[in-house]
């Protein structure tokens, strides 16, 4: 893997000190060392658009060339503004994107990065970004990163650095903070024990999926009730609301996440307009990015309790910050003639414990079909 401090430094070198985007396990030690060493510079953001957005923001008041960085799976985000807002047709915003390259062909990952990982280099194409493939290499990164800032700089359009795994790996900062009592996985069981047999579970992107995957198989429960939202980050909620709008009379539990929740907020306000009473939405709040390294969000920095509300949920007030909280509101708010959200506060720390999470997604679709689709 490259040397952080080397790379932040050639980049220091070539004029690039501010640097904005999502976090991604393939680029772990680039965040880490970005979040430990420049903290004012350094704006982690909701979703990889708005870290487009803000770098546009920095470009117009600065004249700096930024840094954007994301997973190629958040591509599908920063389409739009790439496109619309920093191409050479529309206000030529030159910057970095350095790009963490999750399935990559021919070496191996989850399905869920299949697709995204032979389409990457071919995404970047048609934007009309030309890109590098960085190596574990510091002497050709200086290069790299050299010629990539002055071709964003004389033609005033982005340039793509793309990241295979372990070129820009490091530690995870993920470290336990006992700040709330629950864990993600005693807060999951809370609500597989309160809420009835025939619930839908739908699990966000991340440890969610796994810790509901496997207390199913501890409990020894059928998973064919469960959605399991290993990819598209943010859009968890949106399949429960369409689920729970299909089937009025089954409840529909979302397993949501703080950072999850932020990447797409808007979601949020469907229920609103559409009445959706068999919804309870859950967002277990630790404040970090924590399946990608632990950097961290702005979860609990916000009040979702309050935005809840102005979006159409029923909530009860405040935050559930421990088990007889979570209890207490799971009672008041389930089967309240209204979409609810709670805003489950837990603490940040991964369990070493659980296996990877190996499953074959298109029958565990036509499992939870068949289920729902019975007469």
């Amino acid at each position: 893997m490259l040397d952080q401090k080397r790379v932040f430094g050639t980049l220091a070198r070539v004029g690039v000190t501010f640097f904005t985007g999502v976090p991604d396990s393939y680029l772990n030690g680039f965040c880490n060392y970005a979040l430990a060493h420049f903290p004012e510079r350094n704006v982690i953001a909701a979703n990889e658009g708005n870290a487009v957005g803000i770098a546009a923001g920095h470009w117009l008041a600065g004249g700096e060339l930024p840094l954007v960085y994301m997973q190629n799976s958040g591509l599908g985000n920063a389409v739009n503004p790439l496109v619309s807002l920093a191409d050479e047709h529309v206000y030529a915003v030159p910057m970095l994107l350095l790009i963490g390259w999750r399935g990559q062909p021919g070496t191996g990952d989850w399905p869920q990065h299949t697709t995204q990982g032979e389409i990457t280099p071919g995404l970047l194409e048609l934007m009309h970004i030309p890109h590098a493939v960085l190596k574990d290499d510091a002497e050709d990164f200086d290069r790299t990163a050299e010629q990539a800032a002055a071709w964003c700089r004389e033609h005033r359009r982005p340039f793509a650095l793309i990241a295979p795994k372990g070129v820009m790996a490091g530690e995870k900062a993920n470290s336990l903070d006992e700040k709330y009592p629950l864990s993600r996985e005693q807060a999951i069981e809370i609500l597989l024990d309160q809420m009835p047999a025939d619930t839908v579970f739908c699990a966000t992107t991340g440890r969610a999926t796994r810790e509901l995957f496997f207390l199913r198989e501890r409990r020894g429960e059928s998973k064919a009730r469960d959605f399991l939202n290993v990819g598209s980050m943010g859009h968890c909620s949106s399949v429960a609301l369409g689920i729970a709008l299909q089937k009025p009379d089954c409840p529909v539990v979302v397993l949501d996440g703080d950072s999850a929740s932020l990447m797409h907020l808007g979601a949020w306000t469907m229920v609103s307009k559409l009445r959706a009473p068999n919804l309870l939405h859950v967002v277990l709040n630790n404040g970090v990015h924590e399946s990608v390294g632990g950097q961290p969000s702005a979860g609990q920095l916000v009040d979702f309790v309050r935005i809840a509300e102005g979006c159409g949920y029923r909530t009860a007030g405040k935050p559930a910050e421990n088990g007889p909280e979570l209890i207490e509101q799971i009672a008041l708010l389930r089967g309240g003639g209204q979409a609810a959200l709670i805003d489950c506060r837990i603490h940040k720390g991964l369990s070493g414990r659980l296996p990877p999470l190996e499953f074959n997604h298109r029958e565990a679709a036509d499992a939870l079909r068949e289920t729902l689709q019975k007469p």
